[in-house]
């Protein structure tokens, strides 16, 4: 984990996959903004202010998260003072903009709002350089109608895939992720329609896709 000082105000925080590994950090907790979330990040700040005096003490956090191709995580942290005559509160708040996820769970479920948004997808896949590795993305990727939404269940992730982390961040911008996954997965397989099974990407880009 390496920290550096932007300003009085402002740092950064830079994590390895080592360093997620070792701290047995989850980005799907993190990202959700949830009691955990908040203590994973509460930790993070307790060793910046011992490695380099950064202390949010009394002061509302702005934090930008961001996953890097390089599988590298990075946290800008800033710190926005209250005014003077204003009364301290005791409780910091966090402001996250999220704008990647990684997940370490075997495990997860993403909304899509339409099967448009699905088709938009595969297109991006397609385009890009990912399609051929997310096709060993996972044992199980299957596609479920439930409630007018469409939901993605990837199960037994491969830990071992290439570019992994440039999947999770780009499904973020056609889809939304699902949290509670192992109990919304049940869910899907009782209530749910099945749509495609085994793999719902490589099913949907051969039917779906115009050549």
């Amino acid at each position: 984990m390496k920290f550096e000082k932007l300003s009085e105000n402002k740092i950064r925080i830079t994590l390895t996959m080592q360093d997620l590994t070792d701290k047995h950090i989850d980005f799907h907790a993190f990202m959700s903004n949830t009691i955990e979330s908040q203590d994973i990040l509460l930790d993070m700040l307790d060793e910046a202010k011992k490695e380099i005096g950064f202390d949010p003490e009394d002061s509302n956090l702005k934090i930008e998260a961001l996953a890097m191709a390089d599988t590298d995580f990075i946290f800008t942290i800033t710190k926005i003072c209250p005014e003077v005559e204003k009364e301290k509160t005791p409780k910091k708040k966090f402001t996250i903009k999220r704008k990647s996820l990684n997940p370490s769970s075997a495990q997860a479920i993403y909304l899509f709002t339409t099967f448009e948004d699905f088709c938009g997808f595969l297109q991006f896949l397609n385009k890009s350089n990912l399609f051929l590795n997310v096709n060993k993305l996972a044992d199980s990727i299957v596609l479920y109608l439930y409630k007018d939404y469409y939901y993605l269940l990837i199960n037994h992730i491969h830990s071992d895939v290439m570019n992994k982390i440039k999947f999770y961040s780009s499904i973020t911008e056609f889809a939304k992720y699902v949290t509670n996954s192992r109990v919304f997965a049940s869910k899907l397989e009782e209530c749910g329609t099945l749509i495609m099974k085994n793999n719902a990407l490589e099913i949907g880009s051969k039917h779906f896709l115009s050549k």
